[in-house]
């Protein structure tokens, strides 16, 4: 790890030899941001980085896939005395640790990270915009820019979240589109080609109960569409929340009682998927939607939304099918079409898996944030002022580096935007 001048030993080779990455999230739920966040810190490259991880609240499912993380629990809002000794005990963190690179991941976290690792004096800051920033009020927006402004750089996980930066003027060096990375275990070995068992066909819907922007109501609407025509066929949600009674009680009023199930909260999604002839997305609001990614990784054809970052995994009509939101209708349509067409749901399954193999595995999206901190902190090993603060980063980014090609960027293969960035950096 690297040190700064109060904590440093030149002649320690971990000094030497490791970037100090720290990460941090709002919460460990169930939920696409924190499994990314997991699953990234897991895949990042430990003989060269030494990761640490933090959050505001150490709380959810996923707790059990990180064996250590720092909590920094702003007691219930940002102005407040424990908020106040939270920041503090997180800028102490950031020093003692010598950390060189901090990434915040959603926004709550952005808010306190960002200004803290300013205040701690860390050369890299990294921010995350990992939604169309839709869902946030024109305060909270206005919020996390001015902390985005902060940033050495802003990663976005798809090209549409990315544009509604720079139309809220953020400016384009400071953007760089990485997407996305689902882990091995998550990729089926083939395509789905059978029907389940007992001759049922499944469509699933994976998204959790607790803000309507997911639209269960819809593809309950839409299933209700169906049930006649294919008596076969079962319709199931997979998630939790508070809206979960209103949803089961509209599956009543709209007589689908037998062909709908409510499975709860799972944290192995891919063994939901595995029972799914079909994966069904009808959010109004999704950057880059991990449900379908994991879908197109399980070999599951996908009908979605044509919102946000999703027309940028599903090529309409060769890989899925896409639908406009909120059109019920329309996606009933897709829907029958799809359970009527086994060689049609057989070939979107199958490119599908393709994309996602030769893109989106985990291995590839960490290579991809790893060559970014150590491009970010070869930028700040050239300015005199990380120089006099570390006068060791020269030596230890040549140890680092002495295998690979630092100069030679390529951060996302979709982006023309982390191009540009690096060009005009």
């Amino acid at each position: 790890m690297i040190r700064t001048p109060s904590n440093h030993n030149i002649g320690s080779a971990q000094s030497r030899d490791h970037v100090g990455v720290f990460l941090m999230t709002d919460s460990l739920a169930v939920g696409g941001t924190e499994r990314q966040f997991v699953t990234l810190a897991q895949a990042l490259d430990r003989s060269r980085f030494e990761i640490s991880l933090g959050c505001l609240q150490r709380q959810g499912s996923f707790t059990e896939g990180v064996e250590e993380i720092a909590e920094f629990n702003l007691g219930g809002g940002f102005f407040t005395r424990s908020a106040h000794n939270a920041r503090r005990r997180l800028v102490h963190h950031l020093r003692a640790r010598g950390t060189a690179v901090v990434q915040s991941f959603d926004f709550y976290s952005s808010l306190a990270l960002i200004p803290a690792a300013r205040w701690a004096r860390v050369p890299v800051i990294i921010g995350s915009h990992r939604h169309l920033g839709d869902l946030l009020t024109p305060l909270q927006f206005a919020a996390q820019n001015a902390a985005f402004w902060l940033c050495d750089r802003v990663v976005c996980n798809s090209q549409a979240a990315a544009n509604r930066l720079i139309d809220q003027s953020l400016p384009e060096s400071k953007l760089v589109v990485i997407p996305n990375g689902l882990p091995r275990e998550a990729f089926a070995a083939s395509a789905k080609v059978a029907t389940s068992t007992c001759g049922k066909l499944r469509v699933g819907f994976i998204a959790r109960m607790n803000n309507p922007v997911k639209n269960h109501a819809g593809f309950l609407r839409a299933a209700a569409r169906l049930v006649t025509r294919f008596p076969e066929v079962e319709f199931v949600l997979v998630g939790d929340g508070f809206l979960r009674s209103s949803l089961e009680r509209l599956a009543q009023r709209l007589s689908l009682a037998g062909k709908v199930r409510f499975l709860g909260e799972r944290t192995n999604v891919k063994a939901e998927l595995d029972s799914m002839d079909l994966s069904v997305s009808f959010s109004s609001s999704e950057s880059l939607s991990n449900v379908v990614l994991e879908s197109m990784a399980a070999g599951v054809p996908v009908v979605a939304t044509r919102v946000g970052g999703t027309p940028e995994l599903l090529c309409d009509g060769e890989t899925g099918l896409l639908v406009a939101p909120g059109d019920e209708k329309g996606l009933a349509a897709a829907m029958e079409l799809l359970l009527t067409q086994p060689s049609m749901r057989a070939g979107f399954a199958r490119r599908s898996l393709e994309v996602a193999s030769a893109n989106f595995r985990i291995e590839l999206i960490a290579r991809k944030y790893e060559r970014l901190f150590l491009d970010l902190i070869a930028r700040k090993m050239r300015t005199p002022d990380l120089q006099a603060v570390c006068p060791e980063w020269p030596e230890t980014y040549r140890l680092l580096c002495a295998q690979s090609e630092p100069k030679t960027i390529e951060l996302a293969p979709c982006e023309e935007l982390t191009a540009t960035s690096m060009e005009n950096a």
